[in-house]
């Protein structure tokens, strides 16, 4: 479903990477997860994995779809669940999710059918026609959410997505990765909240300082440590890799 090969990126005036010769796949059906320390370097690849930033050096394939060579066609199979809810606040939240479907051409009908069930999981039906900007930052990442969602998208990329929620929204949200990934869909989710990652994600990739540490399966990471949790894992996995160049030569 997603195929990174050799993948770098680099800001201008920094010159160390944000992301160098990075690659691995996510599988169809499957549930990835995506950690890493606070500027590692997961943001800069999702936003290039959906188009955003331009990137240097490498391939990124959605569904076999490369995302330089045809970025329409590979950014109409993304739903994108950012972490800083870019909407436009003087629409109204319907508006919103009608502008959404617009663009990824979802029928009339499926977009009412969809949109009906998604404000009762989320418990949106009193709001949707008032102002975003009136929202609350829960109602907004649910508003997010439901507009990456509708229009089914073959990889659903979230990143941080529970930040904000109630109990029952984070809830019902786990529930809906879990069935779009059984529908043969895949979902790459980014999160710090590791015993959610731990519970929901059927394989994890870990990047530190602009590196891919290790993919694997949960069960293949605890097969030397079974007494530890993922989040012990994470942290003895951050703390040995090895240093950037950078780190290097200050030392």
């Amino acid at each position: 479903m997603l195929s990174i090969s050799n993948f770098s990126k680099h800001y201008a005036g920094n010159p160390k990477p944000s992301a160098e010769n990075i690659s691995f796949e996510v599988n169809d059906g499957e549930i990835f997860g995506f950690i890493g320390p606070n500027g590692a370097g997961k943001s800069t690849t999702i936003k290039c994995i959906t188009g955003i930033l331009e990137f240097d050096e490498g391939t990124i394939c959605v569904d076999g779809v490369d995302i330089r060579q045809y970025p329409l066609a590979a950014k109409k199979l993304i739903g994108y669940v950012s972490d800083d809810h870019m909407m436009y606040e003087g629409l109204r939240g319907a508006e919103y999710i009608n502008f959404i479907c617009d663009v990824f051409e979802v029928p009339v009908a499926l977009r009412e059918e969809r949109l009906e069930r998604y404000l009762e999981i989320f418990s949106l039906k009193n709001d949707i026609n008032n102002q975003i900007s009136t929202y609350s930052h829960g109602m907004k990442q649910k508003l997010n959410i439901i507009g990456a969602l509708i229009h089914e998208p073959r990889l659903w990329i979230l990143d941080e997505p529970m930040t904000g929620l109630d109990p029952r929204s984070a809830y019902n949200l786990k529930q809906l990765m879990r069935e779009h990934a059984q529908k043969g869909n895949s979902v790459f989710f980014s999160s710090h909240v590791l015993e959610v990652v731990e519970k929901l994600c059927d394989r994890i990739g870990i990047i530190e300082d602009g590196h891919l540490i290790t993919t694997c399966t949960l069960a293949e990471l605890k097969d030397k440590n079974a007494d530890k949790s993922l989040e012990e894992l994470f942290l003895k996995l951050t703390e040995n890799a090895p240093m950037s160049r950078d780190a290097e030569a200050d030392q």
